[in-house]
Parts: C-alpha cells; sequence; structure tokens
C-alpha cells in the first residue's frame, strides 16, 4: 500500500549513499503511498521522489507476515472501528492505553539536532514546486496513524474511528470533536473533504493516488465520507485513512501580501497545522527549528502517548555528507544514520567514540527489502530493447564492490519485493501461473521457463565472460563495435551518463563506469547540487539514476506510481524510468483488486518476474539492519518498533542523567 511521504526526499538531501535499508533517525511516520501499512522506508517520501543517494541497502522482511483473508472490520458493516490492518487484526485493542513500543511516561524536553542534505526553499510539502524543507511532516496530523511496528495497521487520529460496508465500496470517519489546527480552529469535515480536493490539484501523484475516490461529503456535524468508483479494494479504505488533514480556512485565506494562498505554490510562510510540532524558526536553506506545542490537541490521546518528547526539533544544512559528519563528531548534531558499509567500518574511530561518549548500533529491523538500482530512462530510444538493458547487468560486477567497497556487508537485490514471502521464487505454479498466463504474449518467455539469477563473478576469469556476454547482447541489439565504441545502423555511439547527486556514491559507480567502457559503452558520471538533480530527475533529464522503491508487506494502489503506464510521462512521477507495460499494468490492477492474501502475494510475485525479465533497473543490494550513531544522551523504549527501529524523533526522549554526564565528560 503505501510508501512513506517523506523517506526518499529526506534520503536524497542526507546523502545516504549505498542502499535503501535504514529508517533515517529523523522522522515522523507519515505515508504517502505504500501498502495499508507504514514502510519507514523511504526526513519521509514526499511523492515518492526517487533516492538518489541510495544508501547501503533496502531493508528485508524479518518474518513472513501471517496470512489473512481482509481487515477485521471486513465481516460486518457499520462497525465503527478504532483500528485497522491488511493483515488481521491491528495488535491494539479498542481499550489500549498506549503503544506498546513507547515509554508512555518518557519525560518532554530538550532539543534533537538532525541534519539535511542541500538546501530547501519551501515549507509547502504538498506541491511538486521547490525543494520542501526537512521534517515538514512535524506539523501535519492524518486521519488515522500508522503504526511503525504493524506491516499494514492504521489507528484513529483526528478521526475517532472508521467504518465501511462489506463491499468496500465506501468509508465513514468519525472525527474527534476536540481535533484542532494550531490557531485553535476545529477540524470539521469540511477541512478534511477540502484536503483531498487541494492534494489532488496540488500534485499529479495524489491525484492519480486517489483517483478511486470519486466523492467526499460531509453526513454528519463530525462525519465525513469517500466513496469509490469500485468495489472490493480492501485497501482503499485504509488509503484515504493516511489523508493529510489541512485548514480550509488558511490555504482558502491571505498571505501577509494580501494574494490569496495557492497550495500548487511553492512558498516560505509559515504554515498552519494540527500536528505535535510548529516552526519556530528558520534560516531559509540554513537550518529550521520546530517547537513542541504544548498544547497540541492529541497530546494525552493513546495514539500519541509517548511520542514526540523533545521540545525542539532542530535541523541543520549541509552541503554533503563530509561537513555533516564532521558536525556529528563534534556534537553539533546528535543522531547519525549511517548509510555506508566503509564508513560504518572506517570512520568510528574518533575520541568521542573511543570514549564511549558515542553509542554505534545496528538494529535488526523487519521491513521488505524493496528494490534499489541504475535504474534507465525508458524515454530514450537507446534503453528501448530489454537486451541493451540486460548487458548492462552483465556489466555490473557486484561481488568486487562488495567485496572492496562495502565489506561483505551487502547482499545482491534479485527481487523488487526481496526478503519477503511477495518475492517471485523458482517458476510460477498455481494462482501466480494463471495471472502470468492472461498477459503470456506480452512478456518475455523465461517468465514462465527461468528463475531470474543475476550475474555472479566468483573468480577473475568471469569477468572476461560476462563482458562477452554483454557484448552478444548488445550485438543482437545492433550495437556493433568500432574503434573501441558501440555503435548502431545510424552511426551514433552509445553515450551513457550517470546523474549523481552524492560524492560518496562516485567510488560505486565508477568501477562500473570502467567495466562499461571495456564493452565500448561510452559511460560518464555527471554530479550536480541536489537542487538541480532534484529538478532534472523531476522532468526526466537524465539517462541513468540511482533509484529506490519502497515496498510495504501488503502491495497496493502505489504500484500504479511505481511502474504504471499513466504515471510514466507525470512531472515529478514516481515511475522514474518511464516504464509502460501493457502486461505490467494489468497485473498491477489484479495487485490491487486481490480478494484476499493469497492472491495479492501470487499477483505481487507475477509483478516481480515481469519486472525482473525485463531488466528495468540493474539490481544493487540490501542489508536489514538500521545503522545508527547518537552521542549518548538518550533514553529510548525498551522494545523497538519493528518497521523502523531507529526513529528518535518518534520515541526517544532526552535523558537528563545521561546528559549531564555527556556534558561533564566533556567538560562542559
Amino acid at each position: 500500500m503505501l510508501l512513506l511521504r517523506e523517506v526518499a526526499r529526506h534520503r536524497l538531501r542526507n546523502g545516504l549513499i549505498e542502499g535503501i535499508g535504514g529508517l533515517t533517525p529523523d522522522m515522523r511516520l507519515k505515508p504517502l503511498f505504500n501498502g495499508a501499512a507504514t514502510l519507514w522506508l523511504m526526513s519521509q517520501l514526499a511523492i515518492a521522489f526517487p533516492s538518489a543517494y541510495a544508501q547501503d541497502a533496502p531493508n528485508p522482511d524479518n518474518g513472513q507476515p501471517a496470512a489473512a483473508a481482509a481487515p477485521a472490520s471486513a465481516t460486518s458493516s457499520g462497525e465503527c472501528r478504532h483500528g485497522v490492518s491488511l493483515l488481521g487484526a491491528p495488535q491494539m485493542p479498542a481499550d489500549y492505553k498506549n503503544f506498546d513500543w513507547v515509554n508512555p511516561d518518557a519525560p518532554k524536553g530538550g532539543t534533537l539536532r538532525q541534519w539535511s542534505m542541500g538546501g530547501y526553499d519551501s515549507f509547502n510539502s504538498f506541491t511538486i514546486q521547490g525543494s520542501e524543507a526537512a521534517g515538514l511532516t512535524l506539523l501535519y496530523d492524518s486521519l488515522f496513524f500508522s503504526s511503525p511496528d504493524e506491516p499494514s495497521a492504521e489507528y484513529g487520529l483526528v478521526a475517532e474511528c472508521l467504518s465501511y460496508p462489506e463491499d468496500f465500496s465506501s468509508v465513514t470517519f468519525k472525527l474527534r470533536p476536540e481535533a484542532r489546527f494550531h490557531d485553535g480552529k476545529p477540524i470539521r469535515p469540511e477541512d478534511v473533504i477540502f484536503s483531498l480536493d487541494a492534494l489532488k490539484a496540488a500534485n499529479p501523484q495524489s491525484a492519480l493516488y486517489y483517483k478511486n475516490v470519486v466523492k467526499a461529503e460531509k453526513t454528519g456535524e463530525h462525519e465525513v465520507k469517500f466513496s469509490f468508483d469500485m468495489k472490493g479494494n480492501r485497501e482503499l479504505p485504509l488509503i484515504v485513512s493516511q489523508l493529510n488533514v489541512l485548514p480550509e480556512h488558511y490555504w482558502k485565506g491571505t498571505d501577509a501580501s494580501g494574494k490569496t494562498r495557492d497550495i500548487t505554490k511553492s512558498t516560505l510562510e509559515v504554515p498552519v497545522g494540527s500536528g505535535p510540532y510548529k516552526i519556530k524558526s528558520f534560516e531559509a536553506g540554513r537550518n529550521v527549528i520546530y517547537a513542541r506545542d504544548p498544547d497540541y490537541w492529541a497530546k494525552d490521546l493513546p495514539v500519541a502517548k509517548g511520542l514526540w518528547n523533545f521540545d525542539e526539533i532542530r535541523y541543520e544544512y549541509f552541503r554533503d555528507r563530509v561537513p555533516a559528519f564532521e558536525a556529528f563528531k563534534s556534537g553539533l548534531i546528535d543522531t547519525w544514520s549511517e548509510s555506508s558499509a566503509s564508513a560504518w567500518a572506517t570512520q568510528y574511530d574518533f575520541d568521542a567514540k573511543k570514549k564511549g561518549l558515542v553509542k554505534q548500533e545496528m538494529l535488526p529491523e523487519g521491513r521488505v527489502a524493496g528494490m534499489q538500482g541504475f535504474a534507465f530512462n525508458l524515454r530514450r530510444d537507446k534503453f528501448q530493447d530489454p537486451r541493451v538493458r540486460q548487458a548492462f547487468t552483465y556489466a555490473m560486477d557486484f561481488e568486487e564492490m562488495n567485496r572492496k567497497l562495502f565489506y561483505g556487508a551487502y547482499t545482491r537485490l534479485d527481487s523488487y519485493f526481496a526478503n519477503s514471502e511477495l518475492a517471485a521464487k523458482g517458476l510460477p505454479q498455481g494462482k501466480e501461473l494463471e495471472i502470468l498466463n492472461e498477459v503470456k504474449s506480452e512478456v518475455p518467455p523465461e517468465v514462465f521457463t527461468t528463475e531470474y539469477k543475476n550475474p555472479v563473478y566468483n573468480s577473475p576469469s568471469d569477468l572476461h565472460k560476462k563482458l562477452g556476454e554483454a557484448v552478444k547482447l548488445l550485438a543482437a541489439a545492433g550495437w556493433t563495435l568500432k574503434g573501441g565504441k558501440l555503435t548502431n545502423a545510424a552511426g551514433q555511439t552509445l553515450d551513457v551518463e550517470f546523474l549523481l547527486v552524492q560524492p560518496d556514491f562516485e567510488r560505486v559507480v565508477l568501477p562500473y563506469i570502467e567495466n562499461l567502457k571495456k564493452i565500448g559503452v561510452n559511460a560518464t558520471a555527471r554530479m550536480v547540487d541536489s537542487s538541480q538533480y532534484e529538478r532534472r530527475v523531476k522532468s526526466f533529464d537524465f539517462d541513468i539514476v540511482v533509484h529506490s522503491i519502497g515496498q510495504s508487506h501488503s502491495p497496493g494502489n502505489e504500484q500504479r506510481y511505481y511502474f504504471g503506464s499513466a504515471a510514466a510521462d507525470r512531472e515529478g512521477s514516481a515511475n522514474v524510468g518511464g516504464i509502460k507495460n501493457p502486461a505490467v499494468d494489468k497485473i498491477v490492477e489484479r495487485i490491487i483488486a486481490a480478494k484476499d492474501r493469497d492472491e495479492l502475494v501470487a499477483a505481487t510475485r507475477a509483478l516481480d518476474r515481469v519486472l525482473m525479465w525485463n531488466y528495468y533497473m540493474v539490481p544493487q543490494w540490501y542489508l536489514n539492519v538500521d545503522r545508527i550513531a547518537n552521542w549518548d544522551k538518550f533514553g529510548r523504549p525498551e522494545k523497538l518498533p519493528s518497521q523502523s527501529p531507529a526513529t528518535p524523533v518518534l520515541t526517544w526522549w532526552l535523558d537528563a542523567t545521561k546528559d549531564q554526564a555527556l556534558q561533564a565528560a566533556r567538560g562542559r
């Protein structure tokens, strides 16, 4: 079901460099798309923006979700439910006092200092225009809250509960009368309706995401109903439950200059929200400081107990990882989510770490790994032939990279849903085979005959063999070697540019480029700043980029964004590569309309198999832990949320005793 709203963009700006695994420490849960659950995956994936900096690894799935045909509320109509899940009943009962992964008595106070990369020019996180500031999800509440300890569960926040009929044709929310915006005005059904319409208008991805929601109407003083254009889609109620609620009066009002506000435009005007924090101060592009709202309307609700404990959360901006890490080492930044295996192994021998003032931990997590890789821009003719794309896969020596660059830390991705029951294995059979037979003429024949495997470089001689296979594939696609350069019938050379934004990733790309040059590809790398990178990727002005796709245990509507033809040419699309494949479209719709867990798994495996055999990306690697370091002055719950264990913003607190000891040790 849902990605996570800001994950990807945060990754981009914070220079995550080797893979997509590992939750960044400065997130508040705020899903945009990614299954009925929270995938703390991709500061949170505002509009599914591709991660430029792939970290060290996507995040695997530690354990299989329980089989369940429908949310707990599917059997009876009209019951208003405090929580829902796509994988059986939600863990927390209706009378829960707080989540079991929080400390409900956590002290409030102190400052948490985080970092972000590049700069920003907007506090409007709902439009594709501009570069948004880190942490903006702290300002907003959604109808329901996505639990980071459950793969597909939501609990009432702005809405006390929800109900829907047995055919899932609509969903109705009962709003809490006490829910308030920061300016004291109540949250009304009209605000919820406005939010849906405004988000659709502000961002084409939101319009696509909510396309099945055809009507929103006030059905009571504190009640709003959403109607769908289809029946039987079990995730649509959960998709709507994740809607950010915006104040209609603010966005229809005027700014300091007397102009009517426009949600489709970027702005540095401090917005009005309803969440646990407000913007306290900022220096545009340099920092932004959030202050906890002592009058936060939801602070005593079970869904908010023990969360958001810092009085201030501060984001400092840096141009790249190097000065940011130096700031962390000197104590100007409090926590560090490490995305580089080599850095993790070699750069933590500084004095504060040796003295035990800084803790370095690897926290196991339970997320689906998703996909990270080199993504081809299929809008360009040179990448249209799948044999060209396959040749690029043969040219990448992952094993050598893993040995020399990553200290053997990673596992090669061979699925868009790696380390989960959703990943295709062996040959298709049963329901999966039935689904694939419906598109048999539209998919590669290998889908039915061969299990996908990446090329493996086990010895020095494998280099010659694999590159030889790549040359054969390129020749079959019409490219011949002339003077050491690949040339097509029109006399054009195969020129390819890797667009990069994070300097540390050059060490990964350059050896790959050398292999490509050996087979005649005129490959180069171009480094640009984060703003230019974002503009170019949004407008599809690239050959190849590093792209990460977060997945959940319950895939659904978000697959349209990732792989659907309708999203391929939308500016800012999550379909970064521009995939337009009728078979993919058909299978995605089977996923969305799946009647039970078995059908969902079968359809997802079918999609996985078709994607892999079309070679839309050169797969990279993943890691099943979150690597985090922090100055030893924090407390945290004994139990960490399985989907996102490294979450300082959400669940940690300043431990006064530890802080005093730390200051004394530092001579302060």
